[in-house]
């Protein structure tokens, strides 16, 4: 029996692709929502050059969306323009309308956007002049980088301003102190604890480390097992000092983040009665700002961003300060483009280091990722056991707490580990 297939329609499977001409014949599906939404973006994207290619006239909010990113990003000038379809807007030197560009982009963006913006319109734009009107201070977006940019212009400011900077300073250095200081606190206290050994612990209290490593000639290989004769624990911290810490900082420009980080920081720790902080500033001079740690605002305003750089002679300073060696730590935070005598500086840290002195150098204290820096120092440091390397604030705590403990520092990211 034999099968006609000359009508049988071809399967799909085996059936040709549509050429061109199938392909021009079939009708264009009418665009969507998400069409429409997706041109929308790609217009914002692109500026008013691109309203003719994407087909799409911004109105409304879109509309003055626009203008604040034409007034940005434009190249026309200072922020401030509204609505404009090609960016080219600009205000000159209008403060009260640079006020009301600051005030459009926190109603049309989420403030992490506001911030990335307002850094872009002070480096691309020169607008740190206008940060000394008190009405411009009190329409921007406080962060860490805005706080940075007010220190640099501190001796600039007048004293209509000062006021207001410094609620504005106040602002982020208390959301700073709510966000780290409770667990650095408790991660700090932890290691202090942990720091006294003792003999003969609680249960709790054990260090099974170093109690089995203490014990491993103990160990009975029919029963697989280590007898320990020996416990070692940890102890409970008193309340009396029990670390040193000196935080030495960098005030050049390119610190500036990292001086408010570490100006925080160092108020933190101040209020820890088990520890004795001390916080050191220095370009080509040395300032201790230890008497001013119960207000990191008034260290930050004790601050001079910008200058040389002399770090041996602010290391020569704090190595003047230790008294127990064994029981310090001194946190380097600098870029280390030394301006000062390489090789003292280099001997300044063996010599701490020989005596006991656990030494941690910090590229960077920010979330700003790896910094620019001196490689060839930071191989040096490396090289007599101080590891350099960028750190962010949340990873400070347990930084210190390896330091307090004397083990291997947790170093973030290899690439910028020398």
């Amino acid at each position: 029996m034999t099968t006609d297939t000359a009508g049988t329609a071809p399967h799909p499977a085996h059936s040709s692709p549509p050429g061109p001409a199938d392909r021009s014949a079939r009708p264009r599906p009418e665009p969507g929502p998400a069409d429409d939404e997706r041109l929308r973006r790609w217009r914002l994207v692109l500026g008013g050059d691109s309203t003719e290619s994407t087909g799409c006239t911004l109105t409304g909010r879109d509309a003055a969306m626009d203008g604040a990113l034409t007034a940005l990003y434009g190249g026309g000038g200072r922020p401030g323009g509204r609505g404009g379809s090609n960016r080219s807007a600009g205000l000159g030197a209008s403060a009260p309308s640079v006020a009301r560009w600051l005030g459009d982009i926190r109603t049309y963006f989420p403030s992490s956007v506001v911030q990335v913006m307002q850094r872009d319109a002070i480096d691309r734009l020169g607008l740190s002049a206008l940060l000394l009107e008190p009405e411009m201070l009190e329409a921007v977006e406080a962060d860490v980088h805005l706080v940075g940019t007010l220190l640099s212009l501190n001796k600039v400011m007048p004293e209509t301003t000062k006021e207001t900077a410094r609620a504005v300073v106040r602002k982020v250095v208390d959301d700073l102190e709510k966000r780290l200081a409770t667990r650095t606190r408790a991660t700090l206290t932890g290691a202090l604890d942990r720091s006294a050994r003792i003999d003969r612990p609680r249960h709790h209290d054990i260090d099974w480390g170093r109690t089995i490593r203490a014990n491993l000639k103990n160990y009975l290989p029919e029963y697989g097992t280590v007898v320990p004769e020996r416990l070692i624990g940890y102890g409970r911290a008193a309340q009396s000092v029990k670390k040193d810490v000196i935080l030495c900082i960098d005030q050049s420009g390119s610190m500036a983040a990292s001086v408010v980080y570490a100006s925080v920081f160092g108020a933190v720790l101040a209020s820890m009665r088990t520890l004795q902080t001390r916080l050191v500033v220095f370009d080509t001079a040395v300032v201790d700002l230890t008497d001013q740690l119960d207000d990191p605002v008034d260290v930050l305003f004790g601050t001079q961003l910008g200058g040389g750089t002399d770090i041996n002679r602010a290391l020569a300073y704090c190595q003047s300060k230790i008294s127990r060696p064994a029981d310090t730590v001194v946190v380097l935070i600098s870029d280390l483009y030394e301006g000062g005598i390489r090789d003292e500086m280099l001997k300044r840290v063996a010599a701490m280091k020989a005596s006991g002195v656990q030494f941690v150098t910090l590229l960077a204290l920010s979330d700003e990722g790896a910094p620019a820096y001196d490689r060839d120092h930071a191989a040096a440091l490396g090289a007599l056991g101080a590891p350099a390397f960028a750190c962010t604030p949340d990873l400070f705590p347990e930084v210190m707490a390896a330091a307090i403990e004397k083990r291997p520092l947790p170093v973030p990211d290899k690439e910028t580990h020398q």
